[in-house]
């Protein structure tokens, strides 16, 4: 017997008909789909308390500050700036300037030509211009105090922070789009070495010459006629602190250093000082930074050479001597000379000895020949141009008679 069905699960809207009356299917109203999974209409509270941040402190974030950053970091839990002053203020773009008014004004009292040929002298001022010009002192005089007071302080810690939770996290700054242009122009145009523009600008020597290689591309593009992101370069350097570009070329600007904007003789990690080690040496011996290398590795320099500008060592040497700028000008002159002239001779080395090398090209790798003689092992055998004898050449610990043991230990 087959299960009764109950009568509750029947729609109400269901009503008997006879059979000779015509049915008409009706389809119920289609209900808009509902972005959120739930039926829940009514405002959460956390919806609520971001709304009224949103409209309330946050509403300072909407239209950021020219020249600044806009984090959170930077305004406290009212949407006051921090590190602005009590007198402060954002200026509204509704409120009319003062030297617009200024000029309407005296575009309104200003007289006509005709009646100032009539009522006045040739030379002579009448009352009203010599009150506009005094309105004119006091609203100049004015707008400079403003300037003063709405000056904002520079951006502090915090304001670099745009996670305001975490602490730790600092953005770092960029390098500006004026910058970047007088790197390339200095190393471009001017001549200068990838190192000499790192000590000048206070940049890394691999941004350097990233900067370099990207204005090249930029220049090439725009000599092609392709289209560039402009406005999004724009957008992410008014977001990001950035670096500017000190010109000492200006007349006010030539007692001014440029702004650092990284450290450039930072040092990597070499991978043999990861170990830890216990070298006794003795009391009257001097431990240097070259010995320190040497116990690491022995192909390892001290950290004055392996910096990436070991010149500024030796200029911090001369200044700390009492040498004149002149004289440090003119040694530092003929250091850098001397290192371009080194080398230009390891380069035209290198040349050489590629073109004293026949290479033949196959088809999985090249064979290269070179000419060697067997006259250039020297007197002794064993000169490092020579080939043959000199492999089998005996050492001398082999010999009779040799001692092995050090002799002697040096300070």
């Amino acid at each position: 017997m087959p299960p009764r069905l109950r009568a509750s699960r029947f729609s109400s809207a269901v009503v008997a008909r006879s059979p000779t009356q015509p049915q008409s299917t009706s389809q119920p109203a289609r209900v808009s789909r509902e972005f959120s999974q739930t039926s829940c209409q009514q405002t959460t509270l956390r919806r609520r308390k971001f709304y009224e941040w949103l409209n309330g402190p946050g509403s300072a974030l909407r239209e950021p500050i020219p020249g600044s950053t806009n984090y959170l970091g930077a305004y406290d839990r009212y949407g006051n700036l921090v590190r602005a002053g009590p007198g402060w203020s954002r200026k509204s773009p509704t409120e009319p300037e003062p030297e617009k008014q200024l000029d309407e004004e005296t575009s309104v009292n200003e007289p006509s030509p005709e009646k100032s040929g009539e009522e006045k002298l040739e030379g002579q001022e009448t009352i009203d211009e010599l009150e506009m010009s005094v309105r004119r002192e006091e609203e100049s005089k004015k707008k400079t105090k403003t300037d003063e007071s709405d000056k904002l302080p520079p951006e502090t810690a915090q304001d670099l922070q745009p996670f305001p939770l975490n602490k730790w996290f600092r953005s770092q700054p960029v390098l500006s789009e004026e910058l970047r242009e007088a790197i390339y122009q200095r190393v471009h145009k001017g001549g200068a070495t990838v190192s000499l523009a790192s000590v000048e600008f206070g940049v890394s020597n691999e941004r350097v010459g990233a900067v370099v290689r990207l204005k090249q591309m930029e220049k090439e593009w725009i000599a092609q006629g392709k289209t560039l992101a402009l406005p999004y370069a724009r957008a992410v350097l008014g977001m990001l602190p950035t670096t500017p570009h000190v010109d000492t070329s200006r007349p006010g600007n030539r007692s001014k250093r440029p702004i650092t904007h990284e450290a450039i003789n930072d040092l990597i990690v070499h991978p043999a000082t990861r170990q830890q080690l216990f070298v006794p040496v003795a009391e009257s011996r001097k431990f240097t930074r070259e010995d320190a290398g040497k116990a690491f590795d022995n192909q390892l320099l001290p950290a004055d050479a392996r910096i990436p500008h070991p010149e500024l060592i030796q200029a911090e040497r001369e200044l700390a001597s009492g040498l004149s700028f002149e004289e440090r000008k003119r040694l530092a002159t003929e250091r850098i000379a001397q290192e371009q002239a080194k080398k230009t001779k390891e380069e035209e080395a290198r040349q050489a000895d590629l073109r004293a090398q026949k290479r033949v090209p196959q088809r999985r790798w090249d064979f290269v020949f070179k000419d060697v003689s067997v006259d250039s092992v020297g007197r002794n055998g064993r000169d490092p141009r020579g080939v043959g004898w000199r492999y089998g050449f005996p050492h001398e610990d082999r010999k009779k008679g040799q001692v092995k043991i050090p002799t002697k230990v040096e300070a």
